[in-house]
């Protein structure tokens, strides 16, 4: 269906709780893909199915030692777990040094996870700039979202950042207290370079309960109201 990424520049915050949010209520099936190449940690921070944890070494470690024989659409979901509330999750590489054996493999995993017949992919990317090879996965996604903060520092790198990778939006990760004027602050810097400025809300509460207690207080936080908005605004702009 379509490949989703999300990604930041340097001192970027939270794109990890970014992506699981917007999988947590995406309006289609979707698949959480953790492709961030200096190491992610969703195997330690949600909580299996089943209420235990995910296997850190089944994802794309494992997907990587099959791939060099080719790699299908249809391979992926051999490789996923699924965590509380029914979520299909491909957990990443556990620390960066993984990433050095694995070079060859962003561009075909790209190509699969903008392949896969039946979900959307979120692909959380982490931060660019220390893995260039990661380019490769993110030429094959149909958008690209970049987050920001929406201080001097965070958007200033935001800037570089767009003159050097094709992105479609801009994700604010915005004070509640000036949430609108956070998000107008940014889009009137970014100007037309893409084609939305969206917010998600800092909510600190929000992110943990995110990491195991999936019920009614995370669905009345701030962090899913608003990254329900976001999901709408970035599935109508298929």
């Amino acid at each position: 269906m379509a490949l989703i990424v999300l990604a930041a520049d340097k001192g970027a915050p939270g794109v990890t709780t970014a992506a699981t949010a917007l999988a947590a209520v995406w309006p289609r099936p979707v698949l959480l893909a953790e492709c961030d190449p200096a190491g992610g940690d969703l195997a330690y921070r949600l909580p299996a199915a089943g209420g235990g944890v995910l296997n850190p070494g089944r994802g794309l470690l494992t997907l990587g030692a099959t791939a060099r024989r080719g790699l299908e659409p249809a391979q992926l979901h051999q490789h996923t777990q699924k965590i509380i509330g029914g979520l299909d999750v491909l957990v990443g590489l556990t620390h960066g040094e993984q990433a050095a054996g694995l070079t060859w493999l962003w561009g075909p995993l790209g190509r699969s996870l903008a392949g896969v017949p039946d979900a959307d992919v979120i692909a959380d990317c982490g931060r660019l700039g220390a893995h260039p090879q990661i380019a490769d996965l993110i030429a094959e996604a149909e958008q690209v979202v970049l987050l920001t903060r929406a201080t001097l520092d965070h958007v200033a790198h935001l800037r570089e950042r767009l003159q050097v990778t094709k992105a479609h939006g801009v994700a604010v990760i915005a004070d509640p207290r000036n949430y609108r004027g956070s998000i107008e602050d940014v889009r009137r810097i970014v100007g037309p370079s893409v084609q939305f400025v969206h917010g998600l809300a800092y909510d600190p509460k929000g992110a943990e309960l995110l990491r195991g207690q999936w019920g009614g207080r995370l669905d009345r936080s701030l962090l899913i109201r608003t990254a329900r908005d976001l999901a709408a605004r970035l599935v109508s702009h298929r």
